[in-house]
């Protein structure tokens, strides 16, 4: 064997034991006689010790070693005269009798350490390297203990684990798909699934009635902090259920994974808040709830005072910053800014400071009274030294700007601890969204969720109206999950269809596959679909989900390491009988 023990695990407790350990040189330090080599592996460092008097040809070997060798020790466990209570093993040391060295390493490109001098794109590309780094390292480890976790308890609860194909027909709805060409069915194409959907109401219907699978999904989408093109998902599905059903089993799962892996145990239940609340006091269909700071609309105490930017617009509202009408000048002018950036949308800002003497100072007292801005205030729920904001404009623009500026304000406040936990679940969603540019409605979910059973009757007649039997699991304003109780009725489903504008023939083409499995007496289901990656990092407390995937792309969906992707050479074209226009890739 290599090593009989690893860099992690020694203790005083075994001082005089023989051992032999293998991994990574991480530094060295001279000292005369003395030489003093940190040994790394994935559990942890040890000091080794290499002694001139003892054995000048093996000191002399140790000081020609660099960073990152591969080296194997053999020799005894000793207590350290210099203790080192930064790391685990620091109170012992190995007093080396043997090296062989393994392998030798080019000098690294940036330093394998926490705190490291390496870029974002340099790490990318030599994210083999980045991946030595403990802190890199403990993302993996923790989301393999979350997985592990998510697999005993849905174990227990009598879940199925089952794998679907990853090349399957494509769906065009929602996002874009990524395209396979087929060799042996030539013009034809596979889809990368988005998610399994299509198949685990499939399996519903053929009575697994407990399905999970932790599984890879593809999603041909601009990408953020918390998107990439291959993503994994918890996707579960269960049958002969309803929403409280599904809505109790996966608030379980998230009490579960918060228990085992951050000690920390929600008692009560996760609170619940609809769609159209959300989208009322925090513009967002997944609020942070961490901090209040709620909307509140004041458009019918503005009108009638010239002031033509209120009288003009449908939407007036704000945010009470507690404790911040100390605000300078120059403080609120940044927010000013701030607001007008294009990816907030908003034209200006308004503010109110409630002052300490009960008066009121404010960015329109040229059009609103003392006795006015009272009024505000009033509403508001403001106290002295508090500051409102206050942004107009078209309501669902507005509502996007408020809710960047709430949570700018929630971070400058120190409102969005990323160690406390605020779990949520959004309710009933629209069922449908209106597309201006196409001028169709798109189901807001996908075209298998259920209305309401009291909303089906204005399928037709008022489509906009109709919320669905959908939900969202949100915790610290990031939507972890979601899904919804299925369509299982082919009668129904057909109504959908249409309501989309899909013809008999289209609808038949892309899905005729599950409605004819629906007329084998398909059972009523439901189910859901977390993040894996959303979930792990959270828990990590990062802020990009690429720190916690093992070679993730970058923000152009390109893997800087392996060069993906690439040109593909003529002759794999041919045999997929394909031709590109170089011209219209400008090459």
């Amino acid at each position: 064997m290599y090593r009989t023990k690893t860099c992690g695990e020694l203790r005083l407790s075994d001082v005089g034991q023989k051992v032999t350990l293998a991994g990574w040189v991480q530094r060295s330090r001279k000292m005369g006689g003395m030489t003093f080599v940190d040994l790394r592996d994935r559990y942890g460092i040890t000091q080794l010790v290499f002694n001139q008097e003892n054995n000048s040809g093996l000191w002399e070997k140790a000081n020609k070693l660099g960073r990152e060798y591969v080296i194997q020790v053999t020799g005894m466990v000793t207590e350290r005269s210099n203790k080192n209570q930064n790391i685990p093993t620091g109170e012992i040391e190995i007093e080396v009798s043997d090296l062989i060295q393994l392998n030798s390493s080019d000098i690294p490109p940036f330093t394998i350490e926490d705190e490291t001098d390496g870029g974002d794109d340099l790490r990318m590309q030599y994210r083999y390297l980045d991946l030595r780094r403990p802190s890199v390292r403990k993302n993996l480890e923790l989301r393999h203990k979350m997985a592990f976790e998510v697999r005993r308890y849905l174990d227990e609860q009598h879940f199925i684990e089952v794998e679907t194909p990853v090349l399957m027909k494509s769906t065009p709805e929602g996002a874009r798909d990524f395209i396979v060409p087929s060799r042996m069915n030539p013009g034809e194409f596979y889809a990368l699934p988005q998610s399994p959907q299509l198949f685990k109401q499939l399996l519903m219907v053929s009575g697994f009635d407990r399905y999970f699978q932790i599984v890879k999904c593809f999603r041909d989408e601009d990408l953020r902090a918390d998107r990439q093109p291959e993503f994994t998902q918890i996707d579960c599905e269960m049958s002969f259920v309803e929403q409280e059903d599904v809505l109790n089993m996966f608030e379980g799962m998230a009490k579960h994974l918060f228990r085992y892996i951050k000690n920390i145990d929600f008692t009560e239940p996760f609170p619940r808040m609809t769609w159209a609340d959300a989208m009322k006091y925090y513009g967002s269909d997944k609020p942070d709830i961490r901090f209040d700071m709620k909307f509140v609309e004041i458009k019918d105490l503005t009108v009638g005072h010239n002031f033509v930017v209120f009288d003009s617009t449908p939407y007036v509202a704000g945010i009470c910053a507690e404790g911040c009408a100390s605000y300078t000048r120059k403080q609120l002018d940044e927010l000013t800014e701030y607001v007008k950036r294009p990816q907030v949308g908003a034209k200006g800002l308004v503010y109110v400071r409630c002052e300490e003497n009960g008066m009121f100072k404010s960015s329109v007292d040229k059009f609103y009274s003392q006795d006015d801005l009272k009024v505000w205030a009033e509403r508001f729920g403001a106290k002295p030294g508090d500051l409102i904001l206050i942004l107009a404009g078209d309501k669902i623009k507005t509502q996007k700007a408020l809710c960047e500026l709430r949570l700018e304000m929630g971070n400058r406040l120190g409102l969005r601890d990323k160690n406390i936990f605020a779990p949520l679940w959004v309710i009933d969603f629209p069922l449908f969204e209106w597309d201006e540019e196409t001028q169709r409605f798109y189901a807001m979910h996908h075209p298998f969720t259920s209305p309401k059973p009291e909303d089906i009757g204005m399928l037709e007649s008022n489509p906009g109206e109709v919320r669905a039997n959908a939900y969202d699991m949100v915790i610290n304003g990031v939507e972890l999950g979601g899904g919804s109780i299925r369509i299982h009725d082919s009668v129904l489903q057909d109504r959908m269809f249409r309501v989309l504008g899909f013809t008999e023939e289209q609808a038949q083409y892309q899905f005729g596959f599950l409605m004819n499995a629906f007329k084998y007496g398909a059972p009523p289901h439901g189910g859901l679909a977390f993040g894996l990656d959303r979930f792990v990092s959270m828990f990590a407390g990062l802020d990009s989900i690429r720190d916690c995937i093992a070679f993730p792309k970058n923000n152009s969906g390109r893997d800087v390491m392996n060069g993906a992707p690439s040109i593909i050479d003529n002759k794999q074209l041919e045999e997929l009988h394909l031709k590109l226009d170089l011209k219209d890739l400008g090459k």
